[in-house]
């Protein structure tokens, strides 16, 4: 290839590079090293949950994806004064409050962060294999059994196209439901009075284990549902 072709080539790349660019309003943040947002500890070890989680996934989702979202928030949070942890599910439902500037970045990021807040603390090695007390007779009410629960559940998730998350909520009516969501969305953006548990199914969550075999991902991963919290969640939502 001469020299001829090779500026050819770059001046294409500028070019589509240039075509591609992604607008001012929605840019994550810039750096920033400190801020009221923190990485959260999982709570257990990143071995705990074989084999159906594997250690090395759990480690670099927790310590690369998860982490990757605090940056970004810490520096909005420096703009925008109503995002600090404790104000969190707040700014969720309430997207339409914040800055247009700043609107598609928050839902981004704050959505991811708090996704998988979520999601690690719905994980649990050793926990029950089954739901319990008031929250199994609102499942039972709703979807016949757990096992019927599990399987519209299932559908949702490997059913979600590309990425995002299957979710199973107290909805606006206070009945559970089943959802599912692109990207980094999560159903407190629509309103529901509460999320009971939540599955990642971006790639990054099973490709190291499972590769494209999302379903197996996720029929493996009821042997790790913290039912304990999902109760927790439950009562709170219900409240």
């Amino acid at each position: 290839m001469n020299r001829r072709h090779l500026l050819k080539l770059a001046g294409s790349a500028a070019a589509i590079g240039a075509t591609m660019a992604i607008p001012a309003s929605h840019k994550v943040f810039a750096q920033a090293a400190t801020g009221p947002f923190t990485l959260p500890p999982l709570g257990y070890a990143y071995d705990a949950l074989e084999p159906h989680i594997d250690k090395m996934t759990m480690e670099i989702h927790h310590t690369r994806h998860h982490a990757a979202f605090l940056a970004t928030i810490n520096n909005a949070a420096q703009t925008y004064r109503e995002l600090t942890p404790a104000n969190t599910e707040k700014v969720l439902r309430g997207l339409s409050d914040v800055p247009e500037n700043l609107r598609m970045g928050v839902r981004n990021t704050l959505g991811g962060y708090w996704n998988h807040v979520h999601f690690w603390e719905i994980m649990t090695p050793g926990g029950a294999k089954q739901p319990s007390g008031a929250l199994a007779t609102a499942i039972n009410t709703a979807f016949g059994d757990a096992d019927k629960m599990r399987q519209q559940f299932n559908q949702a998730a490997v059913g979600r196209f590309g990425s995002g998350w299957a979710w199973l909520v107290v909805g606006r009516d206070g009945k559970l439901a089943i959802v599912s969501t692109p990207n980094q969305d999560n159903p407190l953006m629509d309103g529901v009075k509460g999320v009971v548990m939540g599955i990642d199914v971006w790639e990054h969550a099973y490709y190291l284990k499972y590769q494209n075999r999302r379903p197996d991902y996720v029929t493996t991963w009821w042997n790790v549902v913290n039912w304990d919290k999902a109760a927790a969640n439950f009562a709170k939502a219900s409240a």
